[in-house]
């Protein structure tokens, strides 16, 4: 089966006045324009310019003035991201969230998430990042603990 390719335009939720292109490519895809709620399946592919996200099955929840309000991806979830200071992240999990007015990013379920910048790393069931403030919030299983690995430069003397 053929990819259906989406263009979708939409102005950003912040206090800024221009618009970004959001190209999704995925196997299939519904929407309900009742509802607000498209679903894209298969093979999804989100890209918008620095971001981009990849799962099995990827649901955008409109609000009422028809802009993105929610994306919720499951399935062999993996993403690069990039934050408003420039740290570029990229990782795999379960399930993401993914909040455009916030620009905040909800990890679950055996995330590994790696700051490429730093070489910094976070492994967790739950990783929150919030892109505007540059912020990164972890939890662990009750049996497994958040696991961070931090690459530190130390001058030999």
């Amino acid at each position: 089966m053929k990819n259906i390719v989406i263009f979708v335009v939409f102005a950003l939720l912040s206090s800024s006045l221009y618009s970004e292109e959001l190209k999704i490519k995925a196997n299939s895809f519904t929407s309900d324009q009742n509802t607000g709620v498209s679903v894209f399946s298969g093979n999804v592919n989100i890209k918008k310019k620095n971001d981009e996200l990849n799962a099995s099955k990827v649901t955008i929840y409109l609000d009422k003035k028809r802009k993105p309000e929610k994306f919720v991806a499951v399935g062999n979830v993996s993403f690069q991201i990039m934050t408003k200071e420039g740290a570029k992240y990229n990782g795999i999990a379960g399930k993401a969230i993914y909040f455009p007015a916030k620009k905040e990013y909800y990890f679950y379920d055996n995330v590994h998430l790696k700051q490429l910048n730093d070489e910094n790393e976070i492994l967790g069931d739950e990783v929150v990042l919030k892109t505007i403030d540059g912020k990164a919030f972890a939890k662990g299983l009750q049996k497994e603990p958040v696991i961070m690995i931090f690459n530190i430069d130390e001058d030999k003397k």
